[in-house]
């Protein structure tokens, strides 16, 4: 991939839409670029007349890697970076919750951190048998703001919520499935071919009556946004800027420089 490819891909197929996070090289974890691009495709997307319904994937063997460390590093150094980034993770999770159109998620690697949160913000959820989901934020020492802790309530129990954000261990397929966190399995290297079939399916159905279901069954997730969102950002902010997550970061950075200088952006593994 070019320095000028585009870190999120949007292709067309009929009434389908399809997203690509575009940075494999770094297992498609988040740097600003991509964060910002993630904030506000959803609105462009809702401006397309010839949409019905997203299915989002990331290029390469992950979904999403959760955040760029050095992007994490800045946030804790530099107040302006942190307030916009947040101010871009209440975005994306606002906008998702309020998209009007069906969102497949093609999980087809690993999903972390901010792939946790995309994941858990779409409407169905088809996960490869070898990816696992993981939102690890209290483990690099940031407060779960805009994923797990947002989302999870509502689809398992609430200890297990608690549990997997307390330690942030990985979530298996098979596990994400039976916890309710993802709809069904599928063979490694499948899950686009079987989002796009149900999004096909999904797409052929009456347009009205789709949207407003979607809005209804929404409207629970909106509910805990509003009680959640604020008191959670703000808890995140102070955490970002803390120096325990500094100290996590540096570690983490100094140690993907001793095996490969270009690899620190691959080794991420939480997101705001």
């Amino acid at each position: 991939m070019s320095q000028t490819d585009p870190v999120l891909l949007v292709e067309s197929r009929d009434r389908i839409r399809i997203l690509r996070l575009n940075r494999p090289e770094a297992l498609n974890a988040a740097n600003p670029e991509l964060h910002r691009r993630l904030a506000d495709v959803w609105v462009e997307l809702e401006e397309d007349p010839d949409c019905s319904v997203v299915v989002i994937t990331g290029n390469g063997r992950a979904f999403c890697g959760g955040g760029d460390m050095t992007l994490l590093k800045r946030m804790n150094e530099d107040e302006e970076v942190r307030a916009a980034i947040l101010h871009e993770a209440r975005q994306i999770v606002e906008r998702l919750i309020r998209f009007r159109f069906p969102v497949i998620a093609a999980v087809n690697g690993p999903a972390v951190g901010l792939g946790c949160s995309l994941a858990g913000l779409s409407d169905v959820v088809l996960i490869e048998e070898s990816a696992y989901l993981a939102d690890p934020h209290v483990s690099v020492g940031l407060v779960a703001a805009d994923g797990g802790a947002l989302t999870w309530p509502s689809m398992t129990s609430l200890l297990r919520a608690k549990e997997y954000l307390f330690t942030g261990d990985r979530i298996s397929a098979k596990d994400a499935v039976e916890f309710g966190l993802a709809n069904r399995v599928v063979p490694d290297g499948s899950s686009l071919d079987e989002a796009l079939s149900l999004a096909e399916r999904i797409a052929r159905q009456p347009a009205q009556a789709l949207i407003d279901t979607k809005r209804a069954l929404n409207k629970h997730l909106e509910r805990s946004m509003h009680d959640i969102l604020d008191f959670a950002l703000a808890a995140e902010s102070i955490s970002s800027a803390s120096a325990p997550h500094r100290q996590i970061v540096d570690r983490f950075l100094q140690k993907a420089a001793s095996a490969a200088p270009s690899a620190t952006s691959a080794k991420a593994t939480a997101s705001s």
